[in-house]
């Protein structure tokens, strides 16, 4: 069993502190060094010794917008239009169709889940589809 130093990879520790462990522990603090050093390696390349992070969410701030009271109403009204239409699908069609673009689930995850073909969950996917079409149609909500 290797015997590791751990003031070299706690460096608030003052004196020198020797503990033997396990293969694998060993094998992890070798591989934090390891990437450790290559993200100071990456920050010398490519000069990046400074970084918005600052803790007080400029760099959130500027990638994503504040949506206005009347964004928030239309995706409020928009999801319970959805919810609707959802609701007058099959049962196994709407929770295919809502597995699929709302969790983002990929059809064979959809078909391992429930235990079938995933091309009858592709089919059942496109019938809903065309039945949500169809609903939304009769509704007026898309020309």
């Amino acid at each position: 069993m290797p015997i590791i130093n751990l003031r070299k990879h706690y460096p608030f520790l003052k004196e020198d502190y020797f503990v033997e462990v396990t293969d694998e522990v060993a094998e992890v603090f070798l591989l934090a060094d390891r990437q450790e050093n290559n993200y100071r390696l990456r920050t010398y390349r490519h000069k990046a010794y400074y970084s918005l992070d600052r803790g007080d969410g400029i760099e959130n701030d500027a990638i994503h917008t504040a949506a206005s009271p009347e964004e928030i109403f239309l995706h409020k009204v928009s999801l319970d239009q959805l919810r609707e239409a959802l609701d007058h699908l099959p049962p196994i069609q709407a929770r295919r169709v809502y597995a699929h673009y709302i969790l983002g689930m990929k059809k064979a995850e959809i078909a391992h889940a429930e235990g079938v073909n995933s091309g009858g969950v592709c089919d059942s996917v496109k019938k809903g589809v065309k039945n949500l079409r169809r609903y939304f149609e009769k509704k007026k909500w898309i020309e």
